[in-house]
């Protein structure tokens, strides 16, 4: 297992809401077009299954997003993902609608970002986590880079974290499959 720096396990422990952005942290970044104009994205596994991993836990998610697919709002019902928010203006906005229904601050809320539009969510999240790929601003905000990059596991790396942060993956580990 990576080791975590004291300060870092200690903002993972109090997380009970982690937001993802999805273009460039949930998928490469890349916009995929086919010929009849229909956009695809790639997620990774493994990201999907850390993402399990949290809900079952007991950790609300959300996937925010500034653009507007179908295709994140299919992902995300795939997840079981309770908060799909496409079309969002404001990221920071959104999580703090969320945090306040949840009755939790901003200091119990996680947001993994990589550009310019999550730079105000990550500045207020209580944990801040960017890709590995992630442009030098949302890396300058982060409490933490993931060792991956966005699209290839470093959601996954995001949910490992804080798992272990909260006692969790050991449990995850003795058991040795899906829950």
């Amino acid at each position: 297992m990576p080791h975590y720096p004291d300060a870092l396990l200690q903002r993972a422990a109090k997380i009970r809401l982690v937001g993802f952005d999805v273009d460039g942290t949930l998928t490469d970044g890349r916009l995929h077009y086919a010929s009849d104009g229909h956009e695809t994205k790639s997620f990774h596994v493994q990201d999907g299954m850390g993402l399990v991993l949290l809900r079952e836990a007991g950790i609300e998610l959300a996937l925010v997003s500034a653009r507007i697919s179908p295709l994140v709002a299919a992902r995300g019902s795939e997840l079981k993902i309770a908060h799909v928010h496409v079309g969002e203006r404001s990221k920071l906005a959104c999580m703090q609608r969320i945090a306040a229904g949840m009755g939790i601050g901003m200091d119990a809320v996680a947001f993994m970002g990589d550009d310019l539009p999550d730079l105000a969510t990550l500045r207020a999240a209580g944990l801040a986590i960017a890709p590995a790929n992630a442009h030098p601003w949302a890396l300058a905000a982060a409490h933490w880079v993931a060792p991956r990059n966005g699209g290839e596991g470093a959601a996954r790396d995001a949910c490992d974290l804080i798992l272990q942060a909260q006692g969790r993956l050991e449990g995850i580990l003795a058991h040795g499959e899906h829950p």
